[in-house]
């Protein structure tokens, strides 16, 4: 129960990677909030079950009206915020000659703006604490590029710049700031993945294997931990190996 007595906001923690990070870090002790579009009541019921109270609010992160509400709400339940985790993502793929402007303004507001604005937010009460630690799900897209991709790398590429240097801003008062950058992990898009497909994907993965959305959660519940009370401005790579730099 590394996390016990720790309050925590979940971007995105519905489903998918987002949902396994919210229960594991409720496994760990903590109480959640989930900021989601369409929040989960079954998520919320499973945190529940692990013996730890759970709030879902519906937010959209590009919205600073809509993060200072969350965050407010999460304050006049519990006081205090220990942990952000910024998770909420979306996808707009296609060639940048294609590319429509809306679809690249949608994926930098919600992926890089949205984490600014709750970063923003949630970082107050923690610098009044003098403790906490945001930890943003980046992606090895925003290191190694990919085609079709160029407004996600470069929105995620920007969380880990964000990042590096707002860990240098509020290192001096406890709190901690880093990255998680999945790699292949098995979700909905993976699952309709023909076998040609993903049999191409890992080729090029050098544990021969998709990771799970757990993986990422165990690395986010260390880094939300005392445990890691050494490590800022760093971005760990979820990827089987993918990325080695």
């Amino acid at each position: 129960m590394r996390l016990a007595n720790k309050v925590a906001i979940v971007t995105g923690g519905a489903r998918g990677i987002g949902q396994a990070i919210a229960l594991r870090l409720a496994e760990e002790g903590a109480e959640i909030a989930i900021c989601d579009v369409q929040p989960s009541d079954k998520t919320v019921a499973q945190i529940e079950e692990l013996g730890r109270a759970a709030l879902a609010l519906k937010v959209d992160i590009t919205q600073e009206s809509q993060v200072k509400e969350a965050v407010d709400s999460v304050m006049a339940k519990w006081g205090r915020i220990d942990i952000l985790v910024n998770n909420a993502g979306v996808t707009r793929d296609g060639l940048l000659l294609r590319m429509q402007e809306s679809e690249w303004d949608m994926v930098l507001d919600v992926n890089l703006k949205g984490a600014f604005l709750f970063s923003r937010a949630a970082l107050r009460p923690m610098l009044k604490q003098r403790q906490g630690r945001i930890i943003s799900i980046a992606s090895v897209v925003g290191l190694m590029g990919n085609p079709g991709q160029t407004n996600y790398a470069a929105s995620k590429a920007g969380v880990i710049g964000f990042s590096k240097s707002l860990a240098r801003e509020v290192a001096s008062r406890g709190v901690t700031v880093n990255c998680v950058a999945p790699g292949f992990i098995v979700s909905e898009m993976t699952d309709a993945l023909t076998e040609d497909q993903k049999k191409a994907l890992l080729d090029q993965v050098p544990l021969g294997d998709m990771g799970l959305p757990g993986d990422v959660a165990a690395v986010v519940a260390f880094l939300a931990s005392c445990d890691a009370r050494y490590i800022t401005g760093q971005t760990i790579n979820v990827d089987g190996g993918l990325v080695m730099n």
